[in-house]
């Protein structure tokens, strides 16, 4: 039974099919949070490719590590859900498994999310792109059409850099593709986004487990409902509850 007892930081790693990518990252995160109290998360999505023995391994050498396995793939968002929901710190760290993302960054993030109480999510935004044509395409499309309609005032949704308050996430309303809008979903409830330039990095194994064209038609589909979402949904009363709560 793993300590319930809270800490300051819990960062939730969603990966299917990273076993070359992970320990190096694992590495990568312990070095950049040193001297914080932390744990890291990683939720096993599916994984075919003995991830989950080389993640059991791990956590018997590693206190702070915990990992978490879906028998199937369940997604990204229900990942980093899950995560959010098993998490004991009082903000959440995501980064995805595929070592693109930075480690180097999370102390910036954090620096964006602690220095002001009215920021809930701190987004990072991808600057040198090292991914293919196609997905760098398909990215933008997507982003524009997403800030076109949501105004949510952020370049780059996709990024898997991001930190926010835990409670404040819970909160959110949860669907499928959620992960992917989180700035708007943010600001509806009244929240404040940090955007932090983080450099993007080669993936180094494996290869990509989202196609371009599936990501795109699930993405438009579910801006129409974000779109509902921010007209419809007013700033929830539960952050003011807890605040007189104390």
């Amino acid at each position: 039974m793993p300590d319930k007892s809270p800490i300051d930081i819990s960062v939730v790693i969603p990966a299917r099919d990273e076993i070359e990518n992970l320990p190096p990252l694992l590495d990568e995160i312990h070095a950049a949070l040193a001297g914080r109290e932390y744990e890291i998360i990683v939720m096993d999505d599916g994984s075919t490719d003995g991830s989950d023995r080389m993640l059991a391994e791990r956590m018997a050498q590693d206190a702070r590590l915990r990992t978490v396995r879906n028998e199937r793939s369940l997604g990204q968002s229900a990942s980093v859900y899950m995560g959010a929901r098993l998490a004991r710190g009082r903000f959440v760290m995501t980064m995805d498994g595929d070592g693109q993302d930075d480690p180097a960054f999370l102390p910036a993030m954090l620096v964006a999310l602690e220095g002001d109480s009215d920021v809930g999510l701190a987004a990072g935004q991808r600057v040198n792109r090292r991914d293919n044509w196609q997905k760098r395409i398909g990215s933008r499309i997507a982003n524009a059409v997403r800030g076109w309609m949501l105004g949510d005032n952020t370049r780059d949704t996709g990024c898997g850099l991001k930190a926010f308050r835990r409670d404040a996430f819970l909160d959110l309303p949860y669907f499928e593709t959620m992960h992917r809008f989180l700035p708007a979903l943010f600001l509806t409830d009244g929240w404040k986004i940090a955007h932090v330039d983080v450099v993007n990095r080669p993936r180094m194994h494996g290869t990509s487990k989202y196609g371009i064209i599936d990501r795109l038609m699930a993405g438009l589909l579910d801006l129409f409902g974000v779109s509902w979402i921010r007209k419809r949904r007013r700033r929830n009363p539960m952050p003011r509850l807890r605040e007189l709560e104390r």
